[in-house]
Formats: structure tokens, C-alpha cells, sequence
């Protein structure tokens, strides 16, 4: 075989090849564009989260730079969705003071929420004898007969279902202030025979995925 025959079959694959990365190229590109497309006529929107009330079972601060608390919350979760369906994966709740956890993290059950539905959890979040800054518990000394805000935050996984179509994991990160009055005037309501109080909150939640 001649080197000019030799040459010419080269140029030959190169083509072939050039032509076969170019048709997976446009392949690709076309299937992006789809979704790129599909995803801006539905026009994803992030759930809405509400801290409908907060029960207090336990908060004590007796002991120096420790604190034990129990709390019970109600929280909804709505899909604002016509078209896309919401999994929620390895969620946890805690209870966190000042920008510091003070509850361990509670697991809430994973789960797939549809177009416009609701979810209501009520987890039980609780920490006994979890250590606090110095400068934290002495400012929960100075108002645990007055108003103290408390933040329930909820971290965890997202997935978005759309058609077949499901996408991998967003994090999501909710925060729900809640102004607990432990003071004479507080308008908790006492639930339980062991002195647990109750209030409601109806707290709108900021949501970020």
C-alpha cells in the first residue's frame, strides 16, 4: 500500500471520528436544551414552610453553662408546584439559641410530597445537658422569665419530580423563629398534666435550596 492510500484512510477515520463526537455533541446539547426548556416553562418554585405552634415540656438552664429542653413542634410544608413533586430526603430538626444548637438534630421521616400538597410533622426535639457558651447562657438567665427567640431549623435533601424525571440532591435549609413569652403575661397555654406549655405560632419560615 502506497503512503498516499496510508493518508487518505487517515484523513478518513479523522472525519469519521470528528463526525461521530460531533453528533454526540449536538446529542447532548439538544437534551439540555429540553430540560433547560421544560424547567422554565414550570417554572420551579421552592416549598413554604409554617411553624404552626411550639410545645415546651423542659427548659432549664439551672446548671452553669449547660441546658436542658424538650420541645415539641407542628410543621407544615407545602408544594407550590402544578407541575413538579417534591422528595424530601434525610431531614433533621433542631432548636438551635443565639446562632447555637442546643437540641440534638431529630430525623424526620423522608418523604414525597405532590403538586400543591401538604405535609404536617410534629417532632419531637429535645437536649439534655448540652453544653452553651458562657455568654449565651448568661443571657438565657437574664430572659427566661421575659421573651426568648428561638430558631427551629431544618436541614436536609431535596429531589424535584418532574413527568419520569427526577433530579438529583439540593440541599435545603429552613429556619423558623419562634418568640416564646415565659414571662407573666406569656399567652402559652398549659397542655398536659407535667406543666408543659403551648403556644401558637403560625411563624412563616425562610426556605433556601
Amino acid at each position: 500500500m502506497s503512503v498516499k492510500e496510508c493518508d487518505h484512510h487517515r484523513k478518513r477515520r479523522q472525519v469519521i471520528i470528528r463526525r461521530i463526537c460531533g453528533g454526540i455533541l449536538i446529542f447532548v446539547f439538544l437534551v439540555l436544551l429540553v430540560i433547560l426548556i421544560i424547567w422554565a416553562v414550570l417554572r420551579p418554585t421552592k416549598p413554604t414552610f409554617i411553624l404552626q405552634d411550639i410545645t415546651v415540656y423542659a427548659f432549664n438552664a439551672t446548671v452553669a453553662n449547660f441546658l436542658t429542653s424538650n420541645f415539641q413542634v407542628t410543621l407544615t410544608s407545602r408544594n407550590p408546584n402544578d407541575h413538579i413533586g417534591v422528595y424530601y430526603d434525610h431531614l433533621a430538626a433542631y432548636i438551635s439559641y443565639r446562632n447555637q444548637q442546643v437540641t440534638y438534630r431529630t430525623a424526620i421521616p423522608a418523604t414525597y410530597q405532590g403538586h400543591k400538597e401538604v405535609n404536617v410533622w410534629s417532632p419531637f426535639v429535645y437536649g439534655t445537658n448540652i453544653p452553651i457558651a458562657p455568654f449565651n447562657f448568661q443571657s438565657l438567665s437574664q430572659e427566661e422569665n421575659d421573651v426568648i427567640l428561638v430558631t427551629l431549623r431544618v436541614d436536609g435533601k431535596v429531589r424535584w419530580k418532574v413527568g419520569v424525571f427526577v433530579s438529583g440532591h439540593y440541599h435545603i435549609h429552613v429556619r423558623c423563629p419562634a418568640y416564646i413569652n415565659f414571662g407573666s403575661q406569656g399567652n402559652g397555654v398549659k397542655v398536659g398534666p407535667d406543666g408543659a406549655m403551648k403556644w401558637m405560632m403560625i411563624q412563616r419560615c425562610a426556605v433556601s435550596v
